[in-house]
């Protein structure tokens, strides 16, 4: 037995912990993130403090400027590492904890591993009500820290010393399995991280937490592989399921065999190299035309790793074939036998593919089908081709710009992005190489997320010893709302190059608007006119980005308008790959040029009923659109 404290515990306990998956095994927990106040330093903060001394590398601490982006900095870290490392996050009371509810909601909707340590109020209360604490007079235990709880996937309080052991243990168990993986909350009363806990040596050992990969039962296999036997035309939709369970080697060997085009989600971006022949780029909303015609008339969906989410569906209108099946293969039942799936396979993607592979030994699509997969990828990498070419235009737009940055980069470097107008045009005309390439944080799609993601990913590969480069393409709206994390590249030497692309205001949403008769409402930066509520005055706000982010310590160059900016978008993109420091680079763009059109379609509902004769047009091609929609996919 050893006395601790609950805070030395806890953090001793974290250091000792790794995760196993095959060969591989390293910490659960690289490190932590910490922003201290009253609720935390003298708990965690001294227990972090503590053990750097004992062992600097047992518990590594990095300082966060924002308690939001310390959990996308975790976030962005356990994707590179497929979900097999993470880091933890310790807030303080109050503000500190309650500005981690937008990361904890975020880690949750990507199944993405953080642990998060927010602070709460004292567990004995004979300091009731201290600084930053909630009162409700309905329900005086109700704190900040209650709103993590439809926030994650695992939520405990330590309300007494001995609690911790069982709260640990099973916040491990969370955080290392793939099916249930996601935020995983731990709240802590600023007294207990103090108070002293006699901890059994069992505690503190090493422990393994082994990633299940469970095996394909026959009787569902069987069934799944009957259903492709039949199928004509078959399409296979690989989701960020593929990639954390390092299987895109398995859908390639699957893929190639069997003739069945591939069409990925945005987390599944990277799985198949974009040149493949099989690969149709992204499905759904914001996917590919290629990609979306082949789904229109498929008669078999190979659901992969999915969630399918609404971009996926394309709102339920993607698969037109009245007749279409789905093959659902994911390590969750939950997302498995979504849509009423007749075909749910509940298994690790990698073994389901082996299992797939194997019992359709000579299967192969038609020579009919093939044709129109070779023909309709041929005709989108045509378009993309025009799309992304440089032009003579003073402004370039943001598909010209995308290519730019793309032609620049190398095969292996990553793109970072997460909310805005970059999302749906990285998935149409992002050419990927690698398959940890492509980072685009949609499901939830924060704004904010891209710098501070853009850091775990590079803490992810320097860790590593990789010798990749993380560029982080932002616009204007995005950076507005988090890049403070700039100076946590600089105060820690993590090179990051950031393209940032000014649209003087929301790009995404302006033209959103224009389909749903709300034509740029409140989408511009513009000075304010009393008698002008919709933003749209000539005069542009005098903001100085490229300032602001000079003023942080780092390497900023300009690129002026002009009939070359995308060729010296390109230059300076290459200078920044050649140097060893952060750069940010800043771009102005036409945010009414827009990328080609893959014939996909979002449900976001139209006002039934207006005097605006725009809204009342938007309204009639909604319906138009939603007549379409299936109540099943």
């Amino acid at each position: 037995m050893t006395t601790m404290t609950v805070a030395q515990a806890l953090m001793t306990f974290l250091s000792r912990q790794y995760t196993v998956d095959g060969d591989i095994r390293q910490r659960t927990i690289a490190g932590t993130f910490g922003i201290f106040g009253h609720g935390n330093v003298a708990g965690i903060g001294q227990a972090l403090r503590q053990l750097g001394h004992e062992d600097p590398a047992a518990m590594p601490y990095h300082q966060g400027r924002n308690e939001q982006a310390m959990v996308h900095q975790a976030v962005g870290y356990a994707r590179m590492n497929r979900r097999r490392s993470t880091f933890a996050a310790a807030a303080s009371v109050g503000p500190g904890a309650a500005n981690m509810l937008t990361g904890a909601a975020l880690a949750t909707a990507n199944r993405m591993p953080v642990l998060l340590l927010p602070s709460d109020t004292f567990a004995t209360r004979v300091a009731d009500p201290v600084l930053q604490q909630l009162e409700h007079p309905h329900d005086t235990s109700l704190q900040v820290t209650d709103a993590f709880r439809p926030l994650s996937r695992f939520f405990d309080r330590v309300d007494r010393p001995e609690q911790l052991f069982s709260c640990a243990l099973a916040a491990m168990r969370v955080l290392t399995d793939p099916a249930e993986t996601g935020a995983v909350t731990i709240a802590l009363p600023e007294d207990v991280q103090a108070e002293l806990i006699e901890v059994p040596d069992e505690f503190l050992t090493e422990r393994d937490w082994h990633i299940r990969r469970p095996l394909p039962e026959p009787g569902p296999l069987d069934r799944a592989v009957e259903a492709i036997r039949n199928a004509e035309e078959p399409l296979i939709i690989a989701g960020g399921g593929v990639l954390y369970s390092d299987a895109e080697n398995e859908l390639r060997a699957f893929a190639e065999a069997t003739g069945i085009p591939v069409a990925t989600t945005q987390a599944g971006g990277g799985v198949l190299d974009h040149d493949h022949p099989l690969n149709l780029g992204g499905v759904g909303a914001t996917g590919s035309a290629a990609a979306n015609r082949i789904a229109a008339s498929a008669d078999v969906i190979i659901g992969i790793g999915t969630r399918y989410s609404d971009f996926t569906t394309s709102s339920r209108t993607a698969f037109t074939n009245p007749d279409v099946s789905f093959v659902n293969l994911n390590v969750t039942g939950f997302d498995a036998y979504k849509h009423g799936s007749r075909h749910p396979l509940v298994a690790d993607a990698r073994a389901g593919l082996l299992g797939l592979h194997e019992r359709l030994g000579d299967f192969r699509v038609g020579p009919e089908h093939a044709r129109s997969v070779r023909t309709e990828k041929a005709n989108w990498v045509a378009e993309v081709d025009a799309s992304t070419a440089p032009t003579d235009a003073d402004l370039p737009g943001q598909p010209e710009i995308i290519g730019a940055v793309n032609r620049a980069t190398g095969a292996r470097d990553v793109v970072v992005q997460a909310a805005g107008s970059l999302p749906g045009d990285l998935q149409k005309l992002w050419r990927t190489r690698d398959a940890l390439g492509y980072h685009v944080e949609y499901a939830f799609s924060c704004m904010g997320y891209e710098i501070a993601g853009g850091l775990g990913v590079r803490r992810a590969i320097d860790a590593a010893s990789d010798d990749r480069d993380v560029v982080v393409m932002v616009g204007d709206g995005s950076y507005l709302m988090l890049h403070t994390e700039l100076v946590t590249a600089v105060a820690e030497g993590l090179k990051l190059i950031v393209v940032l692309v000014q649209n003087h205001g929301y790009a995404s949403i302006g033209h959103l608007s224009e389909t749903v008769g709300a034509p740029r409402f409140g989408t511009w930066y513009r000075k304010h006119d009393a008698d002008s509520p919709e933003f749209r005055t000539d005069e542009i706000l005098p903001v100085d980005l490229a300032a602001n982010a000079r003023s942080y310590g780092i390497d900023v160059v300009e690129i002026d308008p002009g009939p070359s900016a995308s060729t010296r978008l390109a230059e300076a993109v290459e200078a920044a790959r050649a140097a060893d420091t952060s750069t940010l680079i800043h771009i102005n763009s036409d945010p009414l040029v827009y990328a080609p059109d893959g014939e996909g379609w979002w449900d976001v509902p139209v006002a039934a009923s207006s005097t605006m004769a725009d809204t009342r047009d938007a309204r009639a091609a909604y319906e138009e659109e939603r007549s379409t929609q299936r109540p099943l996919l």
